[in-house]
């Protein structure tokens, strides 16, 4: 345990973020979870829509070091190829 005023004030600010954190992560996951559900099921416009939202979740994960920001832009060119590739499935 903390003995020194500072120690506790970090120890609770460390609290704090790590909640934020895990809020925002768990987020991000189900938005990207949400996008790849609407493509398994064909459905693309959903799918589409999906990914601007989660875009913009990624770039602002990915900005605030939540997440890596190469992964995060390998997140979002994985969802936009698998979208891609149902277009062209569905096309054929």
């Amino acid at each position: 345990m903390p003995n020194t005023k500072s120690a506790k004030k970090r120890l609770r600010q460390d609290g704090e973020r790590r909640d934020r954190n895990r809020a925002d992560r768990t987020q991000v996951r189900t938005i990207v979870k949400k996008v790849r559900k609407s493509v398994e099921e064909g459905n693309i416009a959903a799918a589409e829509e999906s990914l601007r939202l989660a875009a913009r979740k990624l770039d602002q994960a990915g900005a605030s070091n939540l997440i890596h920001r190469n992964a995060a832009a390998r997140t979002k060119s994985r969802l936009q190829h698998l979208i891609k590739k149902a277009k062209n499935a569905t096309k054929s």
